[in-house]
């Protein structure tokens, strides 16, 4: 066993090997030890992901667990990577961003197109997911569940501090009706903590940008993340920290000041309503002229 700095990856799997020990071995981390021949500290350690298990410990912790070869080599494929600077994982694997969502004491993030995953109202997100032809019909339900679960972080008592950049264009970008649309500007004028526009004067190019996530731990390295609809990156290596943390240095001086930004984001509420108004009359006098 290598003691070594932990990563979101290495969390999250060491979080798996304890529900695994939990579900098939019913023993507390001390008595699975001591069937082991391991001091505490280590099964304690591998699974807060504090520690690199080597292959043997592997072995004798899945044993112990009743689990076959198979599942041993599945999850020593991905073992292997748990401590990497970088790691990238499809988009589907929700549980190491939402285990970093929920351990973070701050989150920093970038959303150039669309709405911040953690401020979208699930019929923004229900809309997204049709709309953008990359979630399966009968798989919707379940990803809007699962993004409204994540969700829950924001109303804990100790809750993180959340900092949210969204891009002008992300407002003007209309996901599902103006019904649609006004939900997901009222939630986001009430219901977030720190939120700063983007305006179209900075430039549409940063609207290109990947968005990007900078999670700060109480007891953990920094993480910096970003995301596609193919793939999740997360990094904890000393660069990207770096260049995630000049990156939102240079938002903050483009950026509206929280004030300035709710101001814009209830001009977009007017103007919605106004154009509402606008086409019930139009509709309305088209009737009259029948």
């Amino acid at each position: 066993m290598t003691a070594i700095t932990s990563t979101a990856y290495s969390r999250d799997l060491g979080d798996e090997l304890r529900r695994l020990r939990e579900k098939h071995s019913r023993l507390t981390g001390a008595a699975f030890a001591e069937q082991l021949g391991w001091d505490p500290s280590k099964v304690s350690n591998i699974e807060k992901g504090k520690a690199r298990a080597s292959e043997i410990d592997l072995v004798q912790y899945m044993m112990m667990c009743g689990r076959d070869t198979d599942h041993f080599e599945a999850f020593r494929d991905r073992y292997r990577h748990a401590f990497d600077p970088y790691v990238v994982l499809v988009s589907d694997n929700l549980r190491t961003v939402a285990m970093a969502e929920a351990a973070a004491t701050k989150i920093t993030c970038f959303n150039g197109m669309t709405m911040p995953g953690l401020l979208q109202a699930p019929e923004y997100a229900r809309a997204l997911f049709a709309e953008g032809g990359y979630v399966a019909a009968q798989d919707i339900e379940k990803h809007v569940q699962l993004r409204v679960d994540r969700q829950t972080i924001m109303r804990r008592p100790n809750r993180p501090e959340c900092l949210f950049y969204v891009h002008e264009l992300a407002l003007r970008v209309h996901v599902g009706d103006r019904q649609v649309m006004e939900g997901q500007y009222l939630r986001m004028l009430f219901r977030t903590h720190e939120l700063r526009i983007v305006p179209m004067s900075a430039g549409v190019a940063i609207a290109a940008r990947s968005a990007r996530t900078l999670f700060s731990f109480e007891k953990h390295t920094p993480l910096a993340y970003s995301e596609t609809d193919v793939a999740q990156v997360f990094a904890h290596d000393g660069k990207a920290i770096a260049s995630s943390r000049e990156f939102f240095k240079w938002l903050d001086a483009r950026a509206l000041d929280e004030g300035q930004s709710r101001s814009l984001l209830a001009n977009y509420v007017s103007a919605l309503r106004e154009d509402s108004h606008d086409l019930r009359a139009d509709l309305a006098q088209e009737h009259l002229q029948r």
